[in-house]
């Protein structure tokens, strides 16, 4: 008897098991964040705090996370090819960041690769849109789920996660435009 429930007990951990990874290898291969936010700013103004990876410090959601953060940044820190790499607490990990493509006054794209905490890659874009008085900025992040990354995202919601930060940094970069007006200086 004591045999037939340990066995009724391991088919059903077993069960449990390969439906757990059944749901999770049916989760979404993809996921999306995006927030827009609109700033009393001149395109070329917004423009020169997203296409300058060195501005990033002034209003980025995760810059102020790690003070102590060892960070490398290329020179020229601006434009396509421009890269940031940073290693720091739990709180922000290691990874690096590159400038993809660079329209003036419309378009930054970046790739982000993660190597601490886990290894992962996205792609960021920021889009510029004059608008009336202003200036519409959308940041967006896509990026691919493999086995893991669809098991936490089972349980954790990426959007609301990264959202949080997005609406973060992009009232930080329109308190940034709409005070200094001043674009940024580029080595």
């Amino acid at each position: 008897m004591a045999k037939k429930i340990l066995v009724a007990l391991a088919l059903l951990c077993l069960g449990l098991i390969v439906g757990l990874l059944l749901v999770i290898s049916l989760q979404p291969s993809t996921f999306g964040v995006e927030r827009s936010a609109t700033m009393a700013a001149a395109p070329e103004a917004v423009f020169a705090r997203v296409n300058d990876l060195k501005a990033w410090d002034d209003w980025s959601p995760w810059s102020k996370l790690d003070p102590n953060a060892k960070t490398t940044l290329s020179i020229p820190s601006a434009g396509k090819g421009a890269t940031f790499a940073w290693a720091g607490n739990d709180k922000i990990g290691e990874g690096n960041l590159t400038v993809l493509a660079s329209k003036p006054d419309e378009l930054v794209e970046v790739e982000q690769v993660f190597v601490k905490p886990y290894a992962g890659k996205c792609r960021m874009t920021f889009r510029l849109v004059p608008e009336a008085g202003g200036t519409k900025v959308t940041w967006k992040m896509d990026g691919t789920n493999d086995f893991f990354g669809k098991a936490f995202c089972l349980f954790m919601d990426m959007d609301a996660m990264l959202g949080q930060s997005f609406e973060q940094g992009l009232a930080n970069l329109k308190e940034v435009v709409e005070t200094s007006g001043a674009t940024p200086a580029t080595p």
